[in-house]
């Protein structure tokens, strides 16, 4: 009961300006100590903003007393006003003081009465829980439900959405935008910051073991012996195998050319034992002279026959991996068998590290083909989209859905961060708080009150003396 009273005791000081800034801060400790726990899915920012005060806040709620208190003497100088009348007017000081009473009088009514209304918002007024006042301590749950289906059905509906996007241009915006080098560049650089992040969070190991699998399976599930086939067939149809042999035999030419003693030597180790070396030796040379001589003109020959004779295999082979079961069926199996290699897999998992590297390389230099391409793309982008009404619409239309989704299938959501944040709030601090915010403007219709309450005191005196007389 003690640390009620004396807590009840300071936030009454602190709101009739007799407290100074060290109650204002055991004021909001309190509040923090009191205040809710944080629901689940508000920020944790939006209820620290509405449980302290800011130097901001404070300067607010000073300003929210000089109001307070200029309103109260305006009230009590329209109050002494109407005693001094009534006296002079006992004193048969003349009709003029009648005037000025029946002002003062209605001045005095007009500024009780909207010191009542302005008071009923935030607590009881003279702490009589008259029905129906503190509205926002009692009502603060409802407002903010209130608020949430207000905010839902005027801000959060499919066609204000689209109205509203349909009115910005944000394709024509966005192109005008891209099309800027500076902001291509920006972007550049953001795209890379991302593609850069988001492979270094990667795991190696989880990638490789997925490019690993992924590669297997489908190497697996599918038949490569058709496929070579047809390639093999398109290119010695095409002639592109031709190269390949060009450089065969020209490295054939030159390597019997080079190496002439060894490939004697080798003939002359394989004869037998019994003949003797000098004929050994002839024949090695024989052997090497026709050997250098096919290579020679099967490279200077394109009509030769071994040439012709590659073509003819090649293409029974490329026939044979279409059609031929048994083919098929060996490449299949030396297929499985290459891939069950230790070295072949460990080759598919590095794949993943060298890609990588190449990416994440790629993406760090400002000069690199990837970057400049991706900037260039932009650019055309933006262009295209700053003088292409159909691809504006394309544009316009896509923002258009996605926010339409978002909007309609999360409403409930969005609203319910409004609804939660206002729960989460402490009521007594809440009220402080809005108060401190806009108790300035409202202390302007107590003035009011009694200014117009006045003036309409003086009209109705004055039109009742008038029909009277």
């Amino acid at each position: 009961m003690y640390g009620d009273r004396e807590r009840v005791e300071r936030m009454e000081r602190s709101k009739t300006g007799e407290a100074g800034s060290s109650d204002l801060s055991g004021v909001e400790e309190h509040a923090r100590r009191d205040a809710p726990a944080n629901p689940v899915g508000v920020p944790a920012s939006a209820v620290r903003a509405m449980t302290t005060f800011s130097a901001a806040d404070q300067e607010k709620q000073r300003g929210v007393r000089r109001m307070k208190l200029t309103a109260t003497g305006l009230l009590l100088f329209v109050a002494l006003v109407y005693v001094l009348a009534k006296w002079a007017q006992n004193s048969g000081a003349g009709a003029v003081a009648g005037y000025v009473a029946a002002a003062a009088e209605a001045g005095m009514v007009g500024a009780l009465a909207d010191w009542f209304a302005v008071t009923a918002l935030f607590r009881h007024p003279l702490g009589i829980p008259i029905p129906h006042t503190a509205i926002i301590p009692t009502k603060k749950d409802q407002l903010g439900v209130s608020l949430g289906e207000f905010v839902g059905e005027n801000f959060l509906s499919e066609d204000v959405v689209r109205q509203r996007l349909r009115a910005v241009g944000i394709g024509s915006r966005l192109g005008a935008w891209l099309a800027e080098p500076e902001h291509a560049d920006r972007v550049t650089a953001e795209l890379s910051a991302a593609l850069r992040g988001a492979l270094t969070v990667m795991r190696d190991s989880d990638v490789q073991a997925v490019v690993g699998e992924a590669i297997t399976r489908r190497a697996d599930a599918q038949e490569i012996g058709p496929g070579i086939g047809k390639m093999l067939e398109k290119v010695v149809a095409d002639g592109g195998h031709k190269r390949v042999v060009d450089l065969v035999v020209s490295r054939a030419h030159d390597w019997l050319v080079l190496h002439d003693e060894q490939v004697m030597d080798a003939v002359q180790g394989g004869a037998p034992g019994w003949t003797p070396r000098f004929v050994d030796k002839r024949v090695g040379e024989r052997v090497y002279k026709e050997l250098l001589r096919f290579v020679t003109e099967m490279r200077d020959m394109p009509s030769h026959p071994a040439r012709g004779a590659l073509d003819r295999f090649l293409t029974d082979f490329a026939s044979d991996l279409q059609s031929d079961t048994e083919t098929r069926a060996r490449v299949e199996r030396l297929k499985g068998e290459v891939l069950g290699r230790g070295e072949v897999q460990d080759l598919i998992a590095s794949a993943w590290t060298a890609v990588r590297s190449m990416i994440v390389s790629a993406a760090e230099d400002e000069r690199s083909e990837l970057r400049l391409r991706v900037r260039a793309s932009l650019l055309s982008l933006g262009a295209r989209m700053a003088i292409e009404p159909k691809l504006q619409s394309k544009v316009d239309t896509w923002v258009e859905g996605a926010a339409v989704y978002v909007v309609t299938t999360y409403r409930k959501e969005i609203t319910s961060l409004i609804t939660d944040t206002v729960a989460s709030w402490d009521a007594e601090h809440t009220t402080r708080k809005i108060e401190a915010h806009i108790g300035r403007d409202l202390q302007f219709i107590r003035i009011n009150g009694t200014v117009v309450g006045s003036l309409a005191g003086l009209l109705i005196y004055t039109v009742s003396r008038a029909l009277g007389a």
